[in-house]
C-alpha cells in the first residue's frame, strides 16, 4: 500500500478539526438544546453524549495516528 502521497500535517489538522466540532456540538447541543425546546429524549441524550465523548477520542488520537504513527511507518 503506498501512502507516499497523503498530506500528514493535513490529515491531523483535520482530524482535530472534526473532534472538536463533534465535541462542541454534543456538549453545546446537551447544555442548549433543553433550554429552547424543552427535556430530551433519552436516544437524543445519548446521541449527544456520544458525539461528545466521540469528539474527545478523535482530538486526542488525530496527533498520534496521523502525526506520528502514519509517517512513521510509511
Amino acid at each position: 500500500m503506498a501512502n507516499g502521497n497523503l498530506d500528514y500535517p493535513r490529515l491531523t489538522k483535520l482530524g482535530i478539526g472534526s473532534g472538536l466540532t463533534l465535541f462542541a456540538v454534543g456538549a453545546l447541543g446537551l447544555l442548549v438544546a433543553p433550554a429552547i425546546v424543552g427535556p430530551l429524549p433519552a436516544w437524543e441524550q445519548s446521541l449527544l453524549f456520544d458525539a461528545e465523548a466521540l469528539g474527545v477520542v478523535i482530538t486526542l488520537l488525530s496527533p498520534f495516528v496521523f502525526g506520528i504513527m502514519l509517517p512513521l511507518i510509511e
